[in-house]
């Protein structure tokens, strides 16, 4: 079942990302950002276990048209089912209902996202308010992400 995180799903949100983060596939959340950030995040429940969360995303607002998909991640076990398609569709829905233009993904899986309808564009392309949070990275200025964008209707 897709749906909106509740509060006391955070940690297993924290979870499900730690292992990612130690691959180097994504990068670090702390609770506090989690926490602040709970209203962007969209998550998976398992069939048999509404409690369990098995894959999360977010929508982050960047600028009064543009919003970045960030924090995809889908438990190894579940992963190919289609649980990353869905997650990203209801940040595109949502989206599109917050009548956004352009959704961005800077993101070491780049193929996902073509595949969804994302095309890849040099990062320097995208607005500077977007690099807020780039300049705490522990990556920056040398960032490995490929940097993807897609257009919404209307």
């Amino acid at each position: 079942m897709i749906r909106k995180l509740l509060v006391s799903e955070v940690s297993q949100v924290k979870d499900l990302i730690e292992p990612f983060v130690r691959e180097g596939l994504l990068l670090p959340k702390s609770l506090y950002s989690l926490y602040t950030s709970i209203r962007d995040f969209w998550i998976v429940t398992g069939d048999h276990d509404r409690t369990e969360v098995i894959g999360c995303c977010a929508l982050q607002i960047s600028w009064n048209d543009m919003a970045e998909i960030r924090t995809l991640a889908v438990k190894k076990e579940c992963q190919s089912s289609g649980i990353g398609k869905q997650l990203v569709d209801a940040c595109i829905r949502e989206a599109s209902e917050l009548g956004l233009k352009t959704l961005f993904v800077l993101t070491y899986v780049p193929e996902f996202f073509k595949k969804a309808g994302f095309s890849e564009v040099d990062k320097a392309t995208l607005p500077n308010k977007i690099w807020s949070d780039c300049i705490h990275c522990q990556y920056f200025p040398d960032c490995r992400e490929t940097a993807l964008i897609y257009h919404l209707e209307g």
